[in-house]
This record gives structure tokens, sequence and C-alpha cells, in this order.
């Protein structure tokens, strides 16, 4: 069924399609806001009739699950607006704000819910088993498993946070729903405020989800790190070509689904041919482009590539890895006077460690003094994922 409405409502191409992930969005907001009204119908009518504070929440979580799929369906349209002079980027960012508002109303939900199901066990009232309400809720954990199946296929098709947010959304809701059944067949055994019990357990699940959803959707508007993958393929892109020694101080610009920067730096012999250089570096940020569809921007880090710097080199790395095996080092620049030679480099170390960033470069420059040569080191963090 999810795959017939995808071929019916949506153009063919790729995720970084604007009309395709418009589609996939319109599709996904307008699905879910049908089928929650009509969860949201159905299970009021039965926590009325049954007096279940647990199915009555059951519904307001899908109420709140509509209102999300509002949200959503706004996000996108709004993201596939074209760039303006306030946006020249566009408004691909939309999308994550939608994502990042749907979370907030998720937690919001989870916390009333627990809020009424705490007061439902302090002062417990009967429930009514009603074979109609059982048969409400067991086709609302179909619908909402199906509805999960659904938004994971789009959300893996167009690479999307906030219709991801709303798949897991729909299976926490498959496995509060099926807390909510159980406590209802269960209630008419015991004298045990269940429904109050599972109503917490419900806003718990609830709560989960949207923690998780938050966690998901704030990456990318605080700004995340390039994935390695991406990283490795853009390091050996540029590496093939002539004079380039090395790249370092990948960063990721994220603009929204098809509209990404990634700003890096290469090294190059000192003593090469600026013009040269400059040509180089012009194809090698359209090459990204044209593999990618990412923009490239691209500056030169002149390096000297001689004998003695390539004993300094060797010399600094071992410095940077008595400070921490995975430090590594670049911008490696030697200055020779009548004194000696002193070396001047950027140091890579980890995020997360005891020492400060300043403790981490006078270890590594007193490494340095104590095997007989100077340098001015400049700390730096990883810009990928580990």
């Amino acid at each position: 069924m999810g795959g017939l409405l995808l071929k019916i409502f949506v153009p063919e191409g790729g995720g970084d399609d604007p009309a395709v992930r418009a589609a996939c969005g319109k599709l996904s907001g307008i699905t879910g806001i049908i089928l929650n009204v009509l969860l949201v119908a159905g299970k009021l009518a039965a926590g009325i009739i049954s007096g279940s504070v647990a199915i009555v929440g059951d519904a307001l979580n899908n109420l709140s699950d509509a209102g999300s799929s509002v949200i959503t369906l706004a996000g996108f349209r709004l993201a596939e607006k074209k760039p303006d002079k306030e946006h020249p980027f566009g408004h691909g960012r939309i999308e994550y704000v939608a994502g990042l508002i749907v979370s907030i109303i998720i937690i919001f939900m989870a916390i009333e819910l627990g809020r009424t199901s705490v007061e439902k066990i302090i002062e417990p009232s009967a429930t009514v088993f009603s074979w109609l309400a059982a048969g409400i809720l067991s086709a609302s954990i179909a619908v909402k498993l199906w509805m999960f199946l659904f938004n994971r296929k789009i959300a893996k098709k167009i690479n999307s946070p906030s219709i991801a947010a709303a798949a897991a959304d729909s299976l926490s809701d498959v496995a509060a729903t099926a807390v909510v059944l159980a406590a209802t067949v269960c209630a008419q055994y015991t004298s045990f405020p269940i429904d109050g019990a599972a109503g917490l357990l419900v806003a718990l699940f609830i709560l989960k989800t949207g923690a998780d959803a938050l966690k998901e959707t704030q990456a990318p508007l605080l700004g995340k790190p390039m994935s390695r993958e991406l990283a490795e393929e853009i390091d050996n892109l540029a590496c093939e070509h002539e004079y380039i020694l090395g790249v370092h101080d990948l960063v990721y610009h994220d603009y929204g689904a098809g509209r990404a920067i990634v700003s890096f730096h290469v090294e190059v012999p000192a003593d090469s041919n600026l013009v040269t250089i400059h040509s180089m570096i012009d194809h090698i940020e359209r090459e990204i482009g044209d593999k990618f569809g990412i923009e490239a921007v691209i500056h030169m880090d002149p390096v000297c590539s001689d004998c003695k710097c390539g004993e300094m080199r060797e010399l600094a790395e071992q410095a940077a890895r008595s400070v921490h095996p995975d430090a590594t080092i670049h911008d490696l620049q030697v200055e020779s006077s009548a004194q000696g030679a002193k070396a001047y480099f950027d140091m890579v170390i980890p995020f997360g460690q005891d020492m400060t960033d300043e403790e981490a470069k006078r270890a590594a420059e007193q490494y340095m003094r104590d095997h007989g040569a100077e340098a001015e080191i400049r700390i730096d963090h990883p810009l990928i994922e580990s």
C-alpha cells in the first residue's frame, strides 16, 4: 500500500530532488493527519465508554501526532521555497525546525499524560471493560505499525530527520497502545490501579520518543560533524591530484537537503607554482560539485617538503602522539635561524580529554624542546565523526 501511494503521488527522482522531497513531505503529512484524526475519534469514544485515562491519554497522543503532521507538512512546503535576498542559501533548514517543534510537542504531551496518570494512581477509579474499546485499540496498533513502515520508507528515500522522527513516534505508539490494551484487559481481574500505571508507562514511551527525536533534529541546526565516509571520499579525491600533500579542517555546512557546502584546507609544496596550484584547486572544487552535489571552498596551505622538514614532521608527529595516541598534526612550517630550527604546526586532539587545550599545547612543546627543537603549536579538534 505504501509503495503504491509513493508511486501515485511522488514523481520519479532522487531524494535530493526538491520536487521529490516536497511530494514525499506532503504525502507523509496528509496521510498522518487523516489517520491520526480517525484514531483520535475512535480512542476518545473508547476512553469515554470504558472510563480509562490510559485510553484517553493514548487518544491525546494521537492528537499531538496529527498536529505534528500539520507542522511537518507546513515545514516541507516552506522548505521548497527558492533562495531570496534574505535567505541566499534557501529555506531547507525549515524542515529541521519543523522536526524540532514536533519533538517538543511530543515531550510536552508525555509530561501532561504522566501527570494525569500519577493522579489516577493516587486516586484510582473503576474502568469498564468493553470489547469495542479493545477492538479499537487493536485496530490502532495495526494502523500505527503501517504508519511506521510507511514513514520509514519515505524517510530513507529522502533522508529526512523530521519524517524519521514521525516514523519513530509511530513505533512507540505501537508499544504504548499495546500496553494500554493489555491494561484494559487486565483491569477487570485486579483492584490494582493498572489503568494509571499503564498511562504512566505510555507517558514514558512517548517521552523517550520525543527525547530521541529532539536529539536527532537539533543536530543539523546546531552544526554536526561531517560523516567519516564523505570525509574520506573527499580526501581521496583531492589527494589523487599532483602536489596535494594532505587534507585537513574539513567543515560541512548543511543548509537543508540538496544544499550543502564543504570547506577544507589542502597542503601543497611551498615552492610550487601559484597559478598551477590555483588552477588545480578550482578543478578539485568542480569535481566535488559534480560527484557529490556539494559546493566546495578550498584553502591552500603551502608547507615545506624538503628532507629537513621531513625530519621535523616526524618529530612533531611523535610529540602529538605523546599527548594522545590519536592526535595528528598539519600545517607544518619550519623556520631556520642562527639559534636553530623552530616548528609551527596545528595539533588535532580528540574532544573530551582530561587535560585542557593549553596543557596539551605545553606538553607537546616540551616534548619538542626535550628533543632539541623549539615549537609553537595551535590546538585543533576533529571536525568529522569519530
